[in-house]
């Protein structure tokens, strides 16, 4: 290479990197400009209200009041069920009160995506801390919906699938390897469900029931036509009748209330996270975060998001809301995990039924074949 060329080189070599060197730091500042607009904006507005279906009480602990001390946390609790009915009856009454909401995927997938109360939570995603992927598990970020960009899933626990429990005193776990042996001529009459037309709360158990490849259809049509199953009113009557002796097993049954029973010394045990040959199930339970359309306070609702999904606030969600026996285990890689047990850490060699799965998240169709089955009345 003569003098000419290498001088020719060497300028388009320094060219290019002043064209990328300034584009980095214009980058920086333009996330870094947008944030300071936003927080500005969040505390003229003086205010954001949560709905939090689960874990409400993350928002107890105050932390996000104190990083941000002039944005008032007004929060509204409760089942997704209650919640989701809250927010379609104030907007039929051209109320729009709620900013963010965070439950379970079917109260806001269900209730609120199929109804388009939301607004897509992507764009409001600012911090390089929250947008940067490969902070998350499998490097991405994890949605639920068809169109990757309303129902963010930060939350991702491994459980034993289907969620069923039993009475400690009537039934040996041995004797039952697969979901399939709860046909058992002597459970008939003996098992318990809660009807998901009706109650939402055990979705993920469901879906894992519905749609996995080796039970779905014909599992769930032999167990409710053969088995005479006894339909609770909501999931804790479930848990008492199988804790009491009513029953003896309940399919599905929802971990954490499980765990509340058993913590209480009762007879009620869930299923080891392996025992089933089906495999396991990993779930988001409440994990999961979307923005309302047209929520009154646009721009606290986006300070929020940002904060929560944070590894601040993602270390904040796991310490307030992981209890005995019920750890919570954020998607975020770069939060501790050490109080999640070893068989309920997430692994990459394991192939988990995915419970957040776009094309396994519509229930419609098995509450038809419950109808089907059932009637109209369980």
């Amino acid at each position: 290479m003569n003098y000419n060329t290498m001088k020719v080189f060497l300028l388009v070599v320094a060219g290019l990197a002043g064209l990328f060197a300034p584009q980095r730091g214009l980058a920086a500042e333009a996330w870094r400009a947008e944030w300071d607009k936003t927080v500005k904006a969040a505390e003229a507005e003086g205010q954001v209200t949560l709905y939090f279906s689960g874990y409400s009480k993350v928002l107890d602990s105050g932390a996000f009041q104190k990083a941000f001390p002039k944005i008032k946390v007004v929060t509204v609790g409760g089942s997704g069920s209650v919640l989701s009915q809250r927010i379609a009856a104030e907007r039929r009454g051209e109320k729009y009160l709620a900013d963010v909401y965070n439950g379970g995927g079917n109260s806001l997938y269900q209730a609120l995506y199929l109804a388009k109360f939301l607004d897509p939570i992507k764009p409001a995603l600012i911090l390089p801390e929250v947008t940067d992927t490969s902070k998350w598990w499998e490097n991405t970020h994890k949605y639920t919906d068809g169109d990757s960009r309303y129902i963010f899933v930060y939350e991702g626990n491994v459980s034993s699938g289907g969620n069923a429990a039993y009475n400690t005193q009537q039934l040996t776990p041995v004797e039952y390897r697969s979901y399939w042996d709860f046909l058992n001529p002597k459970l008939k009459g003996k098992i318990t469900s809660v009807d998901p037309r009706r109650v939402r709360g055990a979705g993920a158990s469901w879906q894992y029931l519905y749609y996995h490849k080796d039970l779905g259809v014909k599992f769930v049509q032999r167990l409710f036509s053969e088995m005479e199953v006894v339909m609770a009113g909501e999931i804790r009557q479930a848990v008492d009748w199988v804790a009491s002796g009513k029953v003896s097993v309940c399919v599905p049954c929802q971990g954490s209330s499980v765990v509340r029973a058993k913590n209480q010394g009762l007879p009620i045990s869930d299923f080891p996270i392996l025992h089933f040959k089906e495999g396991i199930n990993i779930s988001s339970a409440f994990g999961q975060l979307a923005l309302m359309n047209r929520a009154p306070h646009p721009n606290a609702a986006k300070v929020f998001i940002n904060w929560y999904l944070s590894r601040e606030g993602q270390i904040a969600f796991q310490k307030e809301m992981s209890q005995p026996g019920d750890p919570k285990n954020s998607r975020r890689l770069d939060v501790p995990k050490d109080h999640v047990p070893a068989q309920e850490q997430r692994t990459d060699n394991l192939n988990y039924f995915d419970s957040d799965a776009q094309d396994s998240k519509d229930l419609r169709p098995l509450e038809k074949l419950l109808t089907q089955i059932l009637g109209e009345k369980s």
